[in-house]
């Protein structure tokens, strides 16, 4: 028959092995979820952290972990400990809209980062940081005033207004031109010269998937640059 003085015994080494994995895990949390805010520890959890074995490893395996997720760029920035311009830029389906969103430190940069998983950051080679959010839809640019179009040297571009105002928006690829005018009828050929207006996603799409068939290969577009006198 056990005695109850072991089973106490038993009982209080448990509880202190379920004390222990309750505390690490409940610190753990806080330290995670403070470090997605942004937020610094304070000085009674760092000492707090450090004095306890398990969790001064626990602290150290989360701090290498996070130190592995956070881009290149990021740690770049957290060295130098200096104030940064930060622009941005929403890279629509079609088109863009740039600004500058201030004057920012490491830490205000990291923790919008952290906010926004899903923006791609750089630092430039002026010192200035640039972020970028990938949109699909229009820009209002688009909406109200985008065509694609050739432009002068046969390539296919967006533009803002026609064509013939040469407002390029954006260029994509260059265009087999002769061989376009043989295969596609004479009006589609009209109507690009004289720009296709896009109103929505699908259509733009449709049109760059339409005359991608027409599209020089950089190869190609080498060959040609090379036979030129």
């Amino acid at each position: 028959m056990v005695s109850s003085f072991h089973i106490k015994k038993r009982l209080k080494k448990r509880w202190k092995t379920w004390r222990r994995t309750i505390w690490t895990v409940g610190a753990c949390t806080i330290v995670a979820l403070m470090a997605w805010l942004g937020l610094p520890l304070s000085d009674q959890m760092e000492e707090l952290m450090t004095n306890e074995p398990l969790a001064m490893e626990t602290l150290s395996l989360w701090q290498e972990s996070a130190s592995e997720e956070m881009p290149e760029w990021l740690l770049d920035l957290e060295k130098e400990d200096r104030t940064r311009i930060v622009h941005f830029t929403k890279i629509y389906t079609c088109g863009e809209e740039s600004s500058v969103l201030g004057i920012m430190t490491p830490q205000e940069i990291t923790t919008l980062i952290k906010q926004h998983p899903t923006w791609e950051g750089r630092l430039g080679a002026g010192g200035d940081v640039w972020i970028d959010e990938r949109v699909t839809g229009l820009s209002d640019i688009c909406k109200d005033n985008g065509y694609i179009g050739l432009d002068k040297d046969g390539n296919l571009t967006l533009f803002e207004g026609p064509p013939k105002k040469e407002k390029v928006i954006r260029t994509f690829f260059q265009m087999d031109v002769e061989m376009m005018e043989s295969a596609l009828p004479a009006d589609v050929i009209k109507q690009l010269q004289q720009g296709i207006r896009i109103q929505d996603v699908e259509e733009y799409n449709s049109v760059l998937s339409t005359f991608s068939d027409f599209a020089i290969e950089p190869s190609e577009r080498v060959m040609q640059q090379e036979d030129r006198p």
